[in-house]
């Protein structure tokens, strides 16, 4: 592996405006394909397969054809002034103004005025105006959405208060903005702090961009085909730019120590690539190990978001290991130091910050294990407390209309009525169809915790009835839950003695087999990625201990970050300093968002920091001393490289939408946990009360492993054998082991 690599940097840093040219091809050939492809078209394709308010969703669906289950809605909320009802004579002529105004839109289907579905709270304060779009709320031009917003507008003069819910006018989430632009600004600080050079600060950013730039325009030239669009990207956009910059950052930092050790520029090219290559190259098969284990989940949306981010990975990789080493050929100065430049300065640092710091803790290796374990210890014991659920309009801040509406909603009519169930009756079996759902209706109604029950509406066939059941509580109250597994135990009885059946959707339950999926599809997911990954650095490292370590550590860290989460969003401990306004479930997606994401960054930091430790003690050096080298030449790069992607997710918890801040914020402190504590300071205390034993691999596993040489002794014994001194351009024999 080494040795490949090792030709494969020299080859690109002699033919480097080829490589370059070849990069450049590539990413108008993917550009011109995404300005050239149709738009992805949605297909519906079911957001969870196999709960039931998926199945109920996709039988509505069937059945009642035309229904614009999928258009954008919104409902309109008046609350008349305090004193006033809203059937005054003045206010109503003002709402049906509002009402007939809305429906003349050519996008709207439906446009339902509060006194004619009876929306009127009973102490009359509150009413409420239901409006349907023929078209998703993606799909609403801005001409749509003003005409709404003026009719709105006319309204108020009034004196009613209007607020709007539904989907029609809120924000759409949107990839990339300046969030990615506050991380890549702040990572242009960190590396120019880290290297002292603007070209070697420039050089991962540039490279990072570009594959960013070939991945999303991958993503859009084929999102017709796939069914892909720029909020699959997300992910891939985030994570490209953070192991973009990061992988070229280690290639860029090994060429520099290469420089300073006495190599020309192209033999420390092909060196930098040969060994610091390597750890690329099993870190990026970490990171798209976890991300392509999302495919196990069982989200269509989360395997295409995990199969999009993996493919920037990979991008990411192959420029690291082709046009990094391009770039260094046409500017081999550019990137060192200006001391190196002059030619002034040692070539090897004897000490540094990081050797200092692994000398500490191999002084004392239990204690500083004990202080981590038990640190992580306590911040993740708010985990075992943790509520899964799907945030919604009473996450949004106050002053979003959003909001607003929810609580006008909440008020008038009672918590429960912003999350109504759905139920869908399917009556073929029975022999009155009618008396079947009206038998189901009624024993649902007498359920303990439901307020009210519409009348069932009928499809064409005559052979489905619709109708929802308004909850005492809130959507994401725990006696929502129950209440829906209430209903849901009804089921048998009622089908015994109507010959009906029925299932419970709508967005409360929906959200609620959400949650409860992807909390029994945690556990499967963790153990895939855990024991392909353990796999991995066995072969990488050639030990049975330093990978089931790995493994540990960063189960303390995603779960300590977990922890934290929860303490934040869910207890509010905090909450105001980041700017939360209201605490509650953690969205269902963000534990596997989380495991995932942080277990790749997590195997990251350990194969770069832990193969240099690998390296020095294959080269020789005895076990405590393998780790002070280890520490020496890549603590720096590692923190840079954690603080860089701690500036990237940190962007995001600036964000208004919740979800979005949960997200960042979980990231941003799950990588300090694990870059910081972790890798810093627990791994050098287990190495150090291991020993040597921490190299220990059974012999019969010795054979059957196969050798891929990450630390480069094939490489180096090769260029021994060839007698090549410092700074010349051998060419490298074939070594033993591949």
């Amino acid at each position: 592996m080494a040795t490949f690599l090792y030709r494969m940097g020299r080859t690109a840093f002699q033919r480097r405006w080829l490589v370059a040219l070849l990069w450049t091809v590539i990413l108008g050939a993917v550009a011109f394909g995404a300005a050239k492809a149709p738009a992805a078209s949605d297909n519906g394709t079911s957001f969870m397969p196999g709960i039931e308010a998926q199945k109920a969703f996709d039988l509505i669906g069937e059945r009642f054809p035309g229904s614009d289950a999928n258009g954008a809605g919104a409902r309109i909320v008046f609350v008349a002034p305090d004193g006033e009802k809203v059937t005054a004579a003045g206010h109503r002529a003002a709402i049906d103004a509002l009402v007939t105004e809305a429906a003349d839109e050519p996008q709207v289907a439906s446009a339902v005025s509060p006194f004619t579905a009876g929306a009127v709270s009973k102490d009359g304060s509150t009413a409420y105006a239901t409006v349907n779009y023929k078209v998703k709320a993606a799909d609403l031009t801005d001409a749509d959405k003003a005409a709404l917003e003026k009719a709105v507008d006319v309204a108020r003069a009034s004196g009613l208060t209007v607020e709007v819910g539904g989907t029609a006018l809120a924000e759409q989430p949107a990839a990339g903005g300046s969030s990615e632009a506050v991380g890549i600004a702040l990572a242009a600080v960190v590396l120019l702090i880290t290297f002292g050079s603007l070209a070697a600060a420039g050089l991962p950013l540039l490279t990072a961009v570009i594959g960013v730039g070939i991945s999303m325009a991958s993503i859009m030239a084929l999102g017709s085909v796939f069914g892909l669009s720029l909020t699959t990207g997300t992910l891939a956009t985030m994570l490209g730019l953070a192991v973009g910059i990061d992988y070229a950052l280690f290639v860029v930092s090994r060429y520099r120590e290469e420089r300073a050790g006495g190599h020309g520029p192209r033999e420390a090219t092909g060196l930098a690539v040969g060994t610091a290559g390597s750890a690329v190259v099993f870190a990026g098969l970490t990171v798209v190990i976890a991300l392509a284990g999302l495919s196990v989940v069982g989200v269509p949306m989360l395997t295409k978001m995990g199969l999009c981010a993996a493919g920037a990975v990979v991008v990411a990789v192959l420029i690291a290991l082709t046009l990094v080493p391009a770039l260094l050929g046409m500017w081999p100065d550019a990137v060192l130091s200006r001391r190196a430049r002059k030619g002034g300065g040692p070539a090897r640092p004897a000490d540094n910050g990081g050797s200092r710091w692994a000398r500490f803790v191999l002084r004392r290796p239990l204690a500083v294990l004990l202080v981590c374990i038990a640190g992580l210890g306590a911040l993740a014991l708010p985990a075992t407390h943790l509520e899964m659920g799907m945030p919604g309009a009473e996450s949004k801040p106050v002053s979003s209309t959003e909001r607003r509406a929810y609580d006008a909603l909440a008020d008038g009519f009672g918590a429960g009525f912003n999350g109504p169930l759905t139920i869908v009756a399917d009556v073929r079996g029975a022999d009155d169809a009618k008396a079947a759902a009206t038998e189901i209706a009624q024993e649902i109604g007498a359920t303990h915790g439901v307020v009210s029950v519409s009348p069932a509406r009928f499809n064409q066939a005559g052979d489905t009835a619709l109708f929802s059941a308004v909850p005492a509580t809130g959507p994401n109250d725990e006696r929502t839950k129950d209440l829906v597994q209430t209903i849901r135990a009804k089921r048998p009885g009622l089908e015994r003695t109507t010959g009906a059946t029925f299932e419970v959707t709508g967005s409360t339950a929906m959200d609620i087999d959400v949650a409860q999926a992807l909390q029994d599809a945690l556990v499967p997911y963790l153990s895939v990625i855990v024991a392909l990954a353990l796999l991995l650095l066995l072969v990488v490292f050639r030990s049975v201990l330093v990978p089931v370590k790995a493994a540990f550590g960063f189960l303390l860290s995603v779960l300590a970050a977990l922890g934290s989460v929860v303490a934040v969003f869910q207890w509010g401990w905090g909450a105001q300093l980041l700017g939360v306004e209201q605490t509650g479930p953690i969205m269902s997606l963000m534990p596997i968002f989380l495991v995932g994401i942080v277990f790749g960054l997590a195997m990251d930091y350990e194969v770069f920091l832990v193969a240099r430790m690998r390296e020095a003690y294959v080269h020789g050096d005895r076990a405590p001393q393998a780790v002070v080298t280890g520490f020496r030449h890549s603590a720096r790069v590692v923190v840079a490289a954690a603080v860089i992607m701690i500036a990237v997710f940190s962007g995001f918890v600036g964000a208004d939408e919740s979800m979005i801040k949960t997200i960042g914020f979980g990231l941003a402190v799950a990588v300090l946990f694990d870059a910081f504590v972790v890798r810093m300071a627990l791994v050098p205390a287990v190495l150090a009360l291991l020993g040597d034993r921490a190299w220990w691999l059974p012999r019969w596993l010795d054979r059957l492993l196969p050798h891929v040489d990450v630390e480069g002794a094939g490489l180096t014994a090769s260029r021994e054998l060839s007698g090549a001194p410092a700074g010349s351009e051998p060419a490298p024999q074939e070594p033993a082991r591949i």
